[in-house]
């Protein structure tokens, strides 16, 4: 790439998750152009968020701006892969929220597109990159500080609010399922802590326990994870009290060899104030590790890749593979409560 700023636009702010996105990109030192959303109070949001963003007449016109290096989304998660596929047969880099795509048969043509067009296509997992305490982890892993990785543990509870919720997050055909959801978070982490280039689903549930009212929507996940390296468990839900300060209790466990390492991603709670809580035990000791200052890497590491085509922010195989564990464990769940 000729330019030395990556310029950007958004289109689809169907999720707040958005605003994260652009932060992230605009730390880095990309330029963010113009924006669209076919919901004019999202576009007013964003707009008195990001007045030096354009407000454009419509996606195409973002997507035929040729200046664009990239367009960021979060749209209904069913429309994201449509747009990706748009967005890279146009020329330009792809930054999705996560769910990325919702069905196995989207994700063999963003597959498809994305090895025909060279483009990169990153989801943003997050519940990973935007965790110090589990850059951390991955830092330590790698450095042999608890042995071989044998398994991992992933909690990922998260607050409901229904009442502030869109119709589409109720809706399972929109959103893929809560493991196609928040589980890609839980997938990713497996494969990036554990050194793992695929997984097999061993097995998966999925419920609405206790939220009737809403039809076919799921409140509970879990599933087991396998590959040639290690094993994984994680579970997901919907049951986050509100007397918790934060959205989630999310918790991090990776089992190693000669030790383990727990994370409280988001709170230590009646304990030490704040997130990005590490503690590493091995045959020596027992310590806790603050990680609330150290530095996020994977915006930088997006912009570079996308100036110089390189992948350090994430494999783009990598990307996909999380993506395509969450699906096939969606598809494999036995569903249980009131889900028919």
């Amino acid at each position: 790439m000729a330019d030395d700023k990556v310029r950007f636009g958004a289109i689809g702010l169907n999720h707040d998750h958005i605003y994260g996105q652009t932060n992230v990109l605009l730390k880095a030192g990309a330029e963010l152009v113009s924006f669209f959303a076919a919901e004019a109070d999202l576009a007013a949001a964003y707009q008195k968020k990001y007045p030096q963003a354009k407000l454009a007449r419509s996606a195409d016109e973002i997507l035929e701006d040729t200046s664009i290096h990239l367009i960021a989304s979060a749209i209904t998660p069913n429309e994201r892969a449509g747009l990706g596929i748009k967005a890279m047969q146009h020329g330009k880099d792809f930054f999705s929220d996560k769910p990325g795509i919702t069905t196995l048969k989207d994700l063999e043509a963003a597959r498809n597109v994305q090895a025909q067009t060279h483009r990169i296509w990153s989801i943003f997992y997050g519940e990973r990159l935007e965790s110090a305490a589990t850059i951390k982890a991955a830092e330590l892993i790698r450095a042999g500080a608890i042995g071989k990785v044998v398994q991992t543990l992933g909690l990922g509870p998260h607050r409901a609010s229904f009442a502030s919720r869109p119709p589409w997050f109720f809706n399972p055909q929109k959103y893929g399922g809560i493991i196609c959801d928040i589980g890609a978070h839980q997938a990713d982490q497996f494969l990036f802590l554990t050194g793992s280039e695929t997984a097999e689903v061993v097995c998966a549930q999925v419920a609405n326990y206790h939220h009737p009212q809403y039809d076919g929507f799921e409140d509970y996940g879990d599933a087991i994870l396998r590959s040639d390296n290690a094993t994984g468990y994680f579970r997901i839900d919907w049951f986050s009290p509100d007397g918790l300060n934060t959205w989630g209790d999310g918790r991090l466990t990776v089992i190693g060899s000669e030790g383990y390492i727990e994370i409280r991603k988001n709170v230590d709670i009646a304990g030490r104030t704040g997130g990005n809580h590490l503690f590493l035990v091995d045959n020596k000791k027992t310590e806790y590790i603050d990680c609330s200052k150290m530095p996020l890497p994977f915006g930088q590491n997006l912009v570079n890749d996308i100036l110089h085509r390189t992948e350090t922010a994430m494999p783009q195989a990598t990307c996909f593979m999380a993506t395509e564990i969450a699906l096939k464990a969606q598809a494999a769940a036995k569903r249980l409560g009131h889900l028919k």
